[in-house]
């Protein structure tokens, strides 16, 4: 019975097969050299029968047998209607190439929203825009191995990235002059010395590609003078995916060591919070130990993602893309470490070795939801949350003050840093089409951060014996009350900003092509910012002859209730001790930053090769900070109005080469640290705020010739200059502590140079008969620059009262500006199948000699040295589910020295190790 039901099943199935056809084939894209489009809309006209292309551009379609009109469309394409007829039993393929419709400076942005994760797409955008533009995309990060945004953003033409911190630099301007974004919209910063927000917290598995301006566009807000970075979320275009994948990676310096020290308190994940305890100053009630606590530096990681697309509907469609992730890593680092170089004989006032264990986490969630409601509009969320973290233990040995501290050497400082970043990124974004002139594309953010340094802790001890340093036990430091403290820091940054850009086309030619574009627009952002911060210092209250010795593997012995009974010490804030009213209220500075912006352009294509982009932005701004400090206790109050006119042309020399110009004003704002009248105080260096700086004003102009010889490659020079007038510098003030502030240095500052981009294929073969595939590329960049400002030491006082400067030189070039950077990378692949391949890549960089700081007072600038890297990244993908991935960074394992130039004293040294990783991921 069961037999002849299977029987008569089959040849049921075998004849409604037989009295049906399929319509099937491929879809390619005209505008990115027939590469596949994904997500094009098939129809059946006439009828509710479609399909949509996949990844690859594929689609299928079941049909009863007769005559039909098959409909391929796509946002922004050119409709096809392609007469068929299919018989029984048929398949029938329908392949077509789909191209754009309009004029290129219409449709740039639109034929681009599928396909930005490749090499080969960024390129034929970068060929295509009107703008100087580059980006670095998905495909390009996993192929050179890059875990973090900012590595992928030094790889880049002219840009480099500070070493031991997050800052990266363009085209030698810093921090102040770039800005950072989240698919169009404004990022906060996560560290209140900073501007922009550590690129390094971004993993790269959430971009999709990373955008560059470094020339000035209208849509952007005018605080610019380097670049601006645009951070594109990964949004889901492909069928049902789930990826899981781990990894471990070690730091050769960090595993060679016998003990690995971290400070007591922040947990293995990163979110530690440690608060103040209660009754801090009528007791000692802190829980946590001042010891060194020992770890395993074996560093892991752990992601979970995946997505999926939904048709709604005829032509609907839902996409998301969830992801979930945790990553560390160990670090070690020892070398030289001195401050407070004299000018005349090069002595060092503090002269240490240093030894700094570091550990580091990310956390990420991020959610993704696009709805494409229907070919003319289109809905996205954005949802990411961050949790960053970075300890730091570090112990100084030596010569902590040659005047008063072990002046022989012999003494000891260690500090023990927790810092962690939360970050809660809300976005919505909306692309509207009105008929075939009109677009309203919008954007809104709401963002929280909140930084904290909850409980940093340093300690102070010197010999009791000074003539026998070496020998001799170690007593607490008297010298300063803040020599051994606690330090509580929490700031905040919460942020609303809005997009709105409406565009019309006009000029409509004979082939229904428009030659130009009206855009009329406004953003706005709102920012409130909130410091506050508590030290905790333990005053030392008896004579040194009358303390007990401390031993350094139990520091907690003297640091108790009992060294409080016994009078050795008492605790208390800069405001106070127990008895004295509001000691516990935090140090602050407070303030709002509001920004209220219209802009406008009309972009034209004067000929079959010419075009111009003339824009206009004006800009209201407000700036006001409030502050209660240990230095000073007011308001600033600063608005000012900016208008700001741009222009931009692109010439089509042919249809392989450009020749592109930009020109724009722009301005440089002071930060609310450097405004603020607040004390930092770093070990040997301290830093406070400046009430008096004022924005700086900035004329950019660039010329560019790029050659796009072959699929996937391209040769391109820049020429560009700056000129910024009144700039802002960090300077070391004459003071007996030689504390460092921030001033407008001079009159101008002037920047000009010349960058240079190759990509070249140098090998590519490909059997006709197979899948199998050999290439091997190159690429290369190469910025030099040429910065130099005045400095203008009878500026700086009269502007700043009570702050004094004596510049050692009368120019100098602009600090963080290398004279030369190069970056370059050689990349074989080999596909075995569709399944099966293999990638290794071999990517260095090298930055010449750089200031770090302004030489003052007859001292020479701090300059970092020059500094040569390796990386080498192999992916081996063994079928469509497993693949493995290992990773060398930092071979050549470069000594990084800064230097006291003009006394020739080397001021830091030390060396970062090689990293070492292995990954695996599944796919299911």
């Amino acid at each position: 019975m069961k037999l002849k039901f299977l029987i008569g099943f089959l040849f049921f199935a075998f004849v409604s097969v037989a009295q049906t056809g399929t319509v099937m084939g491929v879809i390619l894209d005209k505008e990115f050299n027939d590469e596949p489009l994904p997500f094009a809309n098939i129809t059946v006209k006439g009828s509710t029968q479609g399909s949509s292309t996949d990844d690859e551009g594929r689609y299928s379609i079941t049909l009863k047998p007769g005559n039909y009109t098959l409909v391929i469309a796509y946002l922004g394409y050119e409709t096809a209607e392609i007469p068929f007829t299919l018989k029984a039993g048929e398949k029938k393929v329908i392949n077509h190439t789909l191209a754009a419709s309009g004029v290129q400076l219409a449709d740039v942005v639109l034929t681009h929203t599928v396909s930005k994760e490749s090499e080969q797409a960024l390129l034929q955008e970068q060929q295509k825009a009107v703008e100087i533009k580059q980006a670095i995309g998905a495909e390009e990060i996993s192929k050179k191995g890059i875990s973090d945004v900012a590595a992928a953003v030094a790889k880049t033409t002219g840009i480099s990235k500070q070493e031991g911190s997050s800052d990266i630099f363009v085209r030698g301007l810093g921090d102040r002059y770039n800005s950072t974004t989240l698919n169009g919209l404004p990022l906060p910063s996560n560290n209140p010395s900073t501007k922009n927000i550590s690129l390094d917290i971004f993993s790269t598995d959430i971009v999709e590609y990373i955008g560059i301006d470094k020339t000035y566009n209208y849509r952007n807000y005018g605080d610019f003078a380097g670049a601006n970075v645009d951070i594109i979320s990964k949004t889901y275009k492909g069928t049902s995916m789930i990826e899981v994948g781990s990894g471990m990676n070690v730091n050769s310096n960090a595993i060679s060591l016998s003990k690995f020290y971290l400070q007591d308190g922040p947990n293995f994940h990163g979110f530690s919070n440690e608060p103040i305890p209660n009754d801090p100053l009528g007791g000692y009630n802190f829980s946590t130990s001042w010891d060194k606590q020992g770890k395993t530096p074996i560093g892991s990681s752990i992601y979970l993602r995946g997505g999926n697309t939904y048709s709604i509907g005829s032509s609907s469609k839902f996409s998301f893309f969830l992801n979930g992730s945790f990553d560390n890593s160990y670090n070690f680092k020892e070398g030289v470490r001195r401050g407070g170089v004299e000018a005349s004989q090069g002595i060092a006032k503090k002269d240490f070795y240093r030894k700094a264990y570091e550990y580091q986490t990310s956390s990420n969630a991020m959610a993704n939801l696009n709805y494409k409601i229907n070919n003319n509009h289109n809905l996205k969320l954005n949802s990411m949350f961050i949790n960053s973290s970075s300890q730091k233990f570090e112990e100084f040995t030596g010569v902590i003050d040659i005047f008063d501290a072990a002046p022989d050497g012999g003494g000891y400082l260690s500090r023990s840093t927790f810092e962690r970043t939360t970050l809660f990124i809300n976005q919505l974004l909306g692309n509207h089409s009105f008929g075939e002139r009109t677009n309203f594309d919008w954007g809104i953010s709401y963002n929280m951060m909140n930084n904290v340094i909850p409980d940093r802790m340093q300690n102070t001890f010197v010999p009791l014996d000074n003539d026998n340093p070496l020998t001799s036990p170690l007593i607490v430091s008297d010298l300063n009350q803040s020599d051994n403290h606690r330090f509580f820091q929490d700031m905040t940054d919460d942020e609303v900003a809005g997009n709105f850009t409406l565009t019309y086309k006009f000029g409509k030619t004979d082939d229904d092509n428009y030659k130009g574009k009206l855009i009329a627009g406004y953003s706005g952002r709102y920012k409130e910012i909130n410091f506050d911060a508590t030290q905790f210092n333990f005053n030392i209250l008896q004579p040194n002859i009358n303390l007990p010795f401390i031993d350094l593997n139990n520091i907690d012995g003297f640091f108790n209730q009992n060294g409080i009974d016994l009078g050795y010490y008492s605790i208390q804030t800069f405001r106070g001790g127990l008895n004295t009213p509001n000691a516990l209220k935090p140090q602050n500075y407070n303030g709002q930053q509001i920004i209220s912006a219209g802009f406008g352009a009309i972009e034209y294509q004067f000929s079959p090769k010419l075009f111009v982009i003339a824009g206009f932005r004006s800009e209201y701004i407000i700036q006001d900070i409030f502050y209660d400090t240990s230095l000073k206790t007011g308001k600033k109050l600063f608005d000012t109005m900016e208008y700001l006119p741009s222009l931009t042309a692109k010439y089509e020399i042919n249809d392989k080469q450009n020749l592109k110009f930009a020109t724009s004003k722009t301005y440089t704002l002071p930060q609310f640290k450097e405004r603020a009248p607040f004390l930092f105080e770093e070990v040997g260096q301290s830093y406070f705020g400046n009430e008096n700086l004022y924005s700086s004003t900035d004329y950019n102009a660039d010329l560019k010739w790029e050659y796009f010889p072959a699929k996937g490659e391209v040769l391109g020079f820049t020429g560009f200059g700056k000129l910024i007038q009144n700039p802002i510098n960090q300077v070391t003030v004459a003071s007996a502590t030689n504390d460092i502030s921030w001033v407008n240095t001079g009159e101008k500052a002037i920047g000009l140079g010349i960058e240079g981009e190759w990509r070249k294929n140098i090998l590519s073969i490909e059997n006709s008969n197979s899948e199998q595939t050999t290439n091997l590329g190159f690429g290369l960049n190469i910025s030099y620059l040429f910065t130099n400002q005045d400095l203008d030491t009878q500026k700086v006082i009269e502007e700043n009262p009570g702050i004094s400067v004596a510049f050692t030189n009368e120019e100098s070039r602009l600090t963080g500006a290398s004279d030369l950077l190069i970056n370059s990378d050689i990349s074989f692949n080999k596909t075995f199948s569709k399944e099966k391949s293999l990638t290794a890549t071999l990517s260095g960089g090298y930055f010449s000699d750089r200031i770090y700081a302004l030489g003052v007072t007859g001292k020479g600038d701090l300059v970092d040295s020059e500094v040569i890297t390796l990386d080498f990244i192999l992916k081996f993908n063994v079928n469509k589910n497993i693949s493995f991935g290992l990773n060398a960074k930092n071979l050549t394992d470069p000594t990084i020295e800064r230097i006291q130039d003009k006394q020739n004293v080397i001021v830091d040294s030390y060396k970062k190790g090689r990293n070492f990783s292995i990954s695996m991921k599944y796919t299911f």
